[in-house]
């Protein structure tokens, strides 16, 4: 059994995300990411190959979608699931 706490063990310092692997299976992987104002980089967007399940725990993030025209805020508590290759940024 594993004991843990998501919203301790963070460095004060984050000069990039911080991206932690907390269970893995053979179809899935649970990841804690912290980040402090990080972005994507200009003109970037991920592509990824698996499904994504995003859920804000504090604070709050801007999404965009290379197919929509508005971008996505999610506060505290919000989630949202990205689909295998929908190209998405973090503004």
């Amino acid at each position: 059994m594993e004991i843990g706490n998501l919203l301790t063990g963070i460095p004060s310092q984050l000069p990039e995300e911080l991206m932690e692997t907390l269970l893995m299976g053979r179809e899935f992987r649970l990841e804690r990411i912290v980040s402090r104002g990080h972005q994507s980089p200009p003109d970037y967007w991920y592509d990824q190959t698996e499904h994504e399940w995003v859920l804000v725990l504090q604070g709050e993030a801007i999404l965009e979608v290379e197919a929509q025209t508005d971008s996505i805020r999610l506060s505290a508590g919000m989630h949202v699931n990205i689909p295998a290759h929908l190209r998405h940024r973090v503004a």
